[in-house]
């Protein structure tokens, strides 16, 4: 990735400021987290979901308490009720929804197109929910916008790129993420997000030309025929032989295309952080392909060995793996930038109130 222009001057030009690299890192463990997630679950369970709520906040003061960038960790402070209170409005929605939809359809109908409506609102007040009740060094984080522009990226746009077969989805993406990452702020510094439409359409016609090159190619490998096509369409009536290169087509296509999740995945997130910054401070994010498939891979193979016991030790692989490939380069001192938010953040106040005592996330 080329550098930023503003570290592109010339000799005799006035240097620019110099960049201290501040890698995240996490210390969260398998064997320590498993602990905190069978009880969770547990809890849960046995109380048909209410725990749900204080079991969410038990995992997010762990993973925000265990990730460190520049020696020092991130707090989470969301409070229990609020979650309880979200979930509770989230379940009679839906319950109400389920229900009227069997005897009086048209009601259901009008119930769901509620829903749909309201749901932009809900993204968005749950966004400000998660950011304001996260902290770095004490210093509150956040989350602005407006009710347009939620409706416009959460409503409109999703329209908008289903009526073009989804020709818009790169756009829609990179909406999303514009809104989410420039609405943001830590303190009163706001982030900000500069890559643009032409990237993301780009990430995804690479990832669709790999889609459709390798499709065919296992096609090739596997002799694409009128028999195969047989084999698929009248099974009955193929030779074993037949139904074997059948077979073996198919768990490679499906192979092919579980890995293409892990590429897309590895692209569009390298993308984003990549083109992310606080202020003058940017973020890097260097996941590798392989290594985020072998990790899905194997991940997969022992939830399912374990009938799911494994699933603790899975989350804390991928997570410590994500944050452990990206950064934080500092423009000047990191201290003072605390110390100067800190001094701004106390003069102004944060002003969230009651809007924030319900969280409709899950």
């Amino acid at each position: 990735m080329n550098a930023p222009t503003d570290l592109q001057t010339p000799l005799h030009a006035t240097p620019a400021r110099s960049l201290s690299v501040e890698p995240f890192t996490f210390s969260g463990r398998g064997g320590e987290y498993f602990r905190i997630w069978i009880v969770n679950l547990l809890l849960s369970i046995v109380t048909l979901g209410i725990y749900s709520a204080w079991a969410k906040v038990r995992r997010m003061k762990y993973f925000y308490g265990n990730t460190q960038v520049a020696g020092s960790s991130f707090e989470y402070h969301g409070n229990p009720i609020a979650i309880l209170k979200g979930r509770l409005i989230a379940a009679a929605l839906f319950i109400s929804y389920n229900f009227t939809i069997s005897f009086a359809p048209m009601l259901g109908v009008a119930i769901f197109v509620l829903l749909i409506l309201a749901m932009p609102w809900f993204v968005w007040k749950s966004q400000q929910f998660k950011l304001y009740n996260s902290s770095y060094r004490g210093i509150r984080f956040g989350f602005a916008g407006s009710a347009g522009k939620a409706y416009f990226v959460y409503l409109l746009l999703p329209i908008l790129t289903a009526l073009s077969v989804y020709l818009l989805a790169p756009l829609m993406h990179q909406k999303m993420k514009k809104f989410q990452h420039e609405e943001s702020r830590f303190g009163q510094t706001h982030f900000s997000f500069d890559a643009k439409v032409g990237s993301f359409y780009k990430t995804y016609l690479l990832g669709l030309v790999i889609a459709i090159a390798g499709i065919a190619l296992i096609t090739m490998l596997f002799g694409a025929s009128a028999g195969l096509l047989t084999a698929l369409t009248a099974p009955q009536t193929a030779s074993p032989e037949l139904m074997t290169s059948l077979f073996g087509y198919l768990i490679s296509l499906y192979v092919f295309l579980f890995l293409m999740f892990p590429l897309l995945f590895t692209m569009i997130q390298n993308l984003i952080w990549n083109h992310t910054k606080l202020g003058e401070h940017r973020f890097s994010l260097d996941l590798k392909w392989l290594k985020v498939a072998g990790i899905m891979i194997t991940n997969l193979l022992a939830i399912a060995c374990t009938l799911g016991l494994f699933t603790p030790f899975a989350q804390i692989r991928m997570m410590k793996y994500r944050l452990e490939s990206m950064s934080l380069h500092a423009a000047g001192n990191l201290d003072e930038f605390i110390a100067d938010t800190q001094q701004h953040v106390s003069a102004t106040g944060e002003g969230m109130a009651d809007i924030l005592d319900f969280d409709l996330s899950l």
